[in-house]
């Protein structure tokens, strides 16, 4: 059977550079998913994506010419429809067959077989193989459609619809071309290469020629992920040579690496009096608008260089580098400007202009948001013991870089900015850092506040957010989450769980809630719901950190708002968990849990006088014995000696199941028994729901 590598390629204008990675990816796998459901390409075998500024393509060896013949089985009907008495065909089979194009002595090889409840009847036929001619181009327009795009573009004179116009499709199957038309475009041989470095139109030879002739003529570099690993080398090798480092680079580099075809790194330069602006803004400038490097010193400060990828190699690139130099000035001049202008007015003059700002039109405006935040950082400060007047002040400030020149030219600095003019408005480090930080954590990983003022202002932020949108039933639902409110509850989790801090969350809700304004929120039973909310994601927080599904689920059973006291619970849990007498104790507090479920009539406490059998009179007194250790292990935090302390239980409540009936008729020997599972349930789960841990 005759295989020979396969090219596809697209070659169109400069496609957008954020979804370069992914649409070249989408745009293989659904070719070689195409290429596999018709047999022509064995379900192992490998394939390579190619995604460059104008070109999508894919390559994959030992693509068959025509795919091997295959048997299909298919229904036909019910054999109480398909066959009268004497098992001879009726008319209504006699028809499909006729409509399917088969012949009626075929029904003596039809094999039945049980449908359901219904036996049928099912034919078998071997289909012929399909050929690579006749299906690639439907194969390649699928793949076109399935492409995340979320706007088409028309283009010339006809009806083709793409992300970009395309301009050359190239089809070979090794030197063959594979005829085909694709968004009306006739498949061929032929390709470009770079824009100014190509000799022209390019004729590939083969399917296997792709890319070294791309290299070799075309000057482009037309696999991703190699044109990236260049970028970066050729990135760090500068970086070093200028004695510098680059700082986070990641990000950039992949939307550099989507912006050339024949990466070359430069350095270039500015003047050093613009070193007097936070270097924060001239990074960002730099990075947004003109997609340089930023170079920083040993200690992380900026230097007056930045490393320009070009997508020319030059001898003498003077022109490349001054023409940069000369486009990067007008931007440093602006945030200078901005920086200028900001610093000749308080932030604290500038809360006035919060006013007109709309927060949420249920929620009020930005300023009455700030009030709301004043005091409830204030609150949390107070239960922490900290510096309630730094909490309060830090929030009041925190939002008035909202309206700078610098934050409304570059949102992403807000919160840096104000860090920056609070300090020039003579505000202490600690004020000036929460302001900062208040946003903080930003994302997954992000850093957390430092300081006890700045987690109080950083909770405060998140509180009020979540507080103020469950409370109109304004709730995420499925990948919907436009005011960010799981990363703010993810945020506040954090904050609790690593910082940490000993606050319990049902009363900072609370805190956050008597903020809003009589009648504002309206959402029936929101704190509940909040509450919930927040355990889902404190559930999926700590199952991510590695922690057992069943620890997890026993722990939170319970619904601790002690979130700080959570990492050590799940480590008590899971030592208890490994003891011998674990399995036996969870499976018998699984017990305890189902009979209670069922009890109506109770004691408050068993009744010793009622106690007859041995094992109830040996389980009473074991509880009361170790009672009081649990509860001073609980009390003193110290969880895992908790759970050690009842794995003494095991024999007595052994016994007890094995002994004593406790459904008796009797009532009161049944309510005395009843209140004695109950005081050990009690006891049993005062660090988590043990009957979790049982299978």
């Amino acid at each position: 059977m005759t295989t020979a590598t396969l090219l596809v390629e697209l070659l169109t204008e400069e496609l957008p550079p954020k979804a370069l990675p992914r649409l070249g990816e989408t745009f293989a796998a659904r070719i070689h998913e195409g290429l596999k459901a018709c047999g022509l390409v064995a379900e192992d075998r490998p394939f390579r994506w190619f995604a460059a500024p104008r070109r999508l393509a894919i390559t994959v060896p030992g693509v068959r010419a025509t795919a091997p013949a295959r048997e299909v089985t298919e229904k036909i009907m019910p054999v109480q429809v398909a066959l009268d008495a004497e098992s001879r065909p009726t008319p209504a089979l006699l028809k499909k067959l006729q409509a399917k194009g088969i012949a009626p002595e075929a029904v003596a090889s039809f094999e039945r077989r049980v449908d359901g409840k219904a036996e049928a009847l099912f034919y078998t036929r071997l289909e012929p193989g399909a050929a690579l001619d006749d299906v690639l181009a439907a194969i390649v327009q699928e793949a076109v459609k399935a492409l995340p795009i979320p706007k088409l573009m028309r283009w010339g004179a006809g009806d083709a619809q793409f992300v970009r116009p395309v301009h050359k499709l190239a089809m070979l199957h090794g030197a063959r071309v594979v005829p085909g038309r694709v968004l009306d475009l006739d498949a061929g041989r032929a390709t470009m290469g770079h824009r100014f470095m190509s000799r022209g139109e390019i004729e590939l030879a083969t399917a296997e020629a792709y890319e070294p002739t791309l290299l070799a003529e075309g000057k482009v570099i037309p696999d991703f992920a190699e044109r990236r690993a260049d970028i970066e080398r050729q990135l760090v090798a500068t970086a070093q040579a200028q004695h510098a480092s680059l700082g986070e680079y990641a990000d950039l580099l992949d939307e550099v690496a989507a912006l050339v075809e024949h990466p070359t790194v430069y350095v270039g330069e500015f003047e050093a009096e613009f070193l007097a602006v936070p270097q924060e803004c001239l990074i960002l400038t730099m990075r947004a608008n003109q997609k340089y490097f930023p170079l920083l010193d040993a200690a992380g400060r900026l230097l007056n260089r930045f490393l320009i990828v070009s997508n020319m190699r030059l001898a003498d690139p003077s022109n490349i580098v001054a023409g940069n130099q000369r486009v990067v000035r007008p931007r440093l001049s602006d945030a200078r400007f901005f920086f200028e202008q900001d610093r000749k007015h308080t932030l604290d003059s500038r809360l006035p202009r919060l006013a007109p700002v709309v927060y949420h039109n249920k929620l009020g405006s930005q300023l009455e948001r700030v009030e709301r935040l004043e005091r409830l950082a204030g609150r949390i400060a107070s239960r922490l013991h900290g510096d309630v007047a730094a909490a309060s002040r830090a929030a009041r400030l925190a939002k008035a870089d909202l309206v700078t020149d610098m934050v409304g030219e570059f949102p992403e600095l807000q919160g840096i900015m104000g860090r920056y003019y609070a300090l020039n408005d003579g505000e202490g480090e600690v004020v000036a850092d929460a302001v900062q930080s208040h946003y903080q954590p930003r994302f997954a990983g992000d850093t957390l506040p430092a300081s006890n003022t700045a987690c109080a202002v950083a909770l405060a932020d998140k509180l009020d957010a979540l507080v103020g949108f469950f409370g109109i039933g304004q709730l995420p639902t499925g990948d919907k989450d436009p005011f960010g409110l799981r990363r703010a509850a993810l945020g506040v989790l954090r904050i609790l769980i690593e910082t940490p801090l000993p606050l319990d969350l049902a009363a900072l809700v609370g805190d956050a809630a008597e903020g809003f304004g009589p009648g504002l929120l309206t959402a029936a039973d929101f704190e509940s719901q909040l509450l919930d909310f927040m355990f889902e994601r404190l559930k999926n927080l700590l199952r991510d950190a590695g922690h057992a599904v069943d620890v997890v689920d026993a722990v939170l059973a319970l619904r601790p708002t002690r979130i700080d006291l959570v990492p050590a619970k799940l480590d008590a849990v899971r030592v208890f968990r490994g003891l011998p007498e674990a399995e036996a104790l969870a499976a018998a507090n699984k017990r305890i849990v189902n009979i209670l479920k069922k009890a109506e009539d109770e004691l408050s406490e068993p009744d010793v006088a009622l106690l007859q059998e041995e094992a109830e009179k040996a389980l009473f007194h074991a509880v009361v014995e170790v009672a009081p250790l649990v509860r001073s292990h609980v009390a003193n935090e110290d969880y895992t000696d908790a759970l050690c302390a009842l794995a003494g239980l095991r024999a007595a409540v052994d016994a007890f199941f094995d002994d004593v009936m406790v459904m008796v008729e009797e009532p009161l020997t049944r309510q005395s028994r009843l209140a004695l599972l109950r005081q050990l349930a009690g006891l049993m789960n005062q660090v988590a729901d043990l009957s979790r841990l049982s299978a």
